[in-house]
């Protein structure tokens, strides 16, 4: 799930290549120009009251510690070849494909992590890459108490777990609303980091929605924070000043594998919706609405006549889906769902999915430049579409969008395993620096559309890219088998 920039803030790695933001003092406004005559007066200038630190966070502390626990976990280790034996492709190759290949034991790998009581009764709160594969695992209290745990359930998308200890009478930690924190909060991280014991660090919210796994199969919405996570804090509390918590400690980003001040949580919101979940039915159930969204870039708006980049684009509709039946067409920018402004793609794709399957919702789209209602009725997420078709192209090519193109053909549509009915012109050679590998396309792509209409000549493609008055061009494209939308503009 993670890259090797990416790692779990508990039992894995971290680690991303920076560039370092240099904070620049802004002139006392106070201060008038050199060269202006003494008598010159200042504008008048409006600032925003300066908040009075406090003296100390003790008290939030003595609240909510007793209820952020260290989760030791032991797993059983993948079996390794014996001592100087040979590769296996050198043992199939003498003996057969059906041979047993004798592994020795690597013994028991453990780790630790960290979470949060949330009711009395023993359900905690914590990260699925904690307790992922663990085949024990025991709760330390930080009143020395321990306890042997059982996974209730773990979701590996939002990359949440819950466990249960049998004891009553626990201390908890109150939840608290995520969607109201606002950047420049102060919060207090609190986990067993390195496994020195528990520990507190502060800092402020930097930054909220954040995704670190794009493109992948996780839902994401991070919390930022400077409050210092290491290894070891995942699954342990983001609180606020009021002492509730606000998000689970999840990810640090860091090119030394120690904390530089990047870390990430998952709102509150989310982990309650899951562990509710979890703790009912042993696992999620998500909304599914059946169409695939991306974001509205700048050259995107251009080229669609709209007002702002904001909203999520559809890119392809699922036959037979609610959003089919909705009526939901490619081209749409969904604005708002239940009333909500939508912001981006992934924010709608967390919305639907955060939505249990049947609710009927709400959808405001724009379409060919006019506000359309829509209503449709959520299906279940059941997983993802394996993708389909493989790339495949011997000719080449340049121009001056950087890349060769030819029909797209029966036999063709069989090598890249696409439907019969695709229909287009397929991309056969792309130029490294050219702007069409800038713009995201490959080979073996097929350009389907070009500003809403089909193409299926090498001509009518040039064509339609050529009399576009030197806007970007709103492609339609078919990469293995699902249609995004890419935007294409001529140097």
């Amino acid at each position: 799930m993670f890259n090797r920039f990416w790692k779990p803030g508990g039992l894995a790695i971290a680690g991303v290549a920076l560039t370092a933001v240099l904070a620049m003092k802004a002139p006392d406004p106070g201060v008038v120009a050199a060269g202006a005559a003494s008598t010159a007066k200042a504008a008048p200038v409006s600032a925003v009251a300066p908040v009075a630190a406090a003296s100390s966070y003790a008290p939030v502390v003595d609240e909510v510690m007793p209820a952020v626990v260290t989760i030791r976990v032991e797993k059983k280790a993948q079996m390794i070849p014996a001592d100087n034996q040979l590769p296996d492709e050198m043992l199939r190759r003498f003996f057969g494909p059906g041979v047993q290949i004798p592994r020795q034991p690597r013994g028991i790998e453990r780790g630790v992590g960290s979470g949060v009581i949330v009711t009395h009764d023993g359900y905690i709160l914590t990260n699925n890459h904690v307790v992922d594969g663990a085949s024990e695992v025991r709760v330390e209290l930080p009143d020395k108490r321990t306890f042997s745990a059982k996974v209730v359930g773990t979701d590996a998308p939002t990359d949440l777990a819950v466990v249960k200890v049998d004891a009553a009478d626990l201390p908890t930690l109150a939840i608290g609303d995520s969607d109201a924190v606002r950047v420049g909060d102060v919060v207090l991280a609190i986990g067993n980091p390195l496994n020195i014991g528990e520990t507190v660090t502060s800092g402020i919210i930097s930054a909220k929605g954040r995704q670190t796994n794009l493109g992948g199969d996780g839902y994401e919405n991070f919390l930022q924070t400077d409050a210092a996570i290491n290894h070891g804090n995942s699954g342990g509390a983001l609180v606020n000043t009021a002492g509730q918590l606000i998000g689970i400690n999840s990810q640090i980003m860091s090119p030394s594998d120690g904390n530089i001040g990047i870390g990430f949580a998952i709102p509150s919101n989310m982990a309650k919706n899951v562990m509710d979940q979890l703790i009912k039915n042993g696992t999620v159930r998500r909304g599914m609405l059946g169409v695939k969204v991306q974001a509205v870039t700048p050259d995107m708006a251009t080229a669609m006549s709209l007002s702002s980049s904001k909203g999520a684009v559809v890119s392809d509709v699922d036959e037979g889906s609610p959003a089919a039946r909705a009526g939901l067409q490619q081209g749409d920018v969904i604005t708002q769902f239940n009333g909500k402004a939508v912001i981006d793609s992934n924010q709608l794709r967390n919305m639907v999915a955060s939505t249990q399957p049947g609710t009927k919702v709400s959808l405001e789209v724009l379409r060919h430049g006019k506000t359309e209602n829509v209503e449709a009725t959520l299906g279940e997420l059941k997983g993802t579409n394996a993708p389909r078709g493989t790339s495949s192209s011997d000719d080449s090519g340049n121009g001056k969008y950087g890349m060769s193109v030819q029909p797209l053909t029966p036999d063709i549509a069989q090598q890249l395993q696409l439907p019969n009915s695709t229909k287009g012109v397929v991309v056969a050679n792309v130029d490294p620096e050219g702007v069409a590998a800038e713009s995201g396309l490959a080979e073996g792509d097929v350009i389907e559309k070009v500003n809403g209409q089909s193409v299926t000549t090498v001509d009518q493609l040039k064509s339609a890219l050529d009399n576009n008055n030197g806007k970007p061009s709103l492609l339609v494209v078919n990469k293995k088998g699902s249609d995004v939308f890419i935007t294409l503009r001529a140097r």
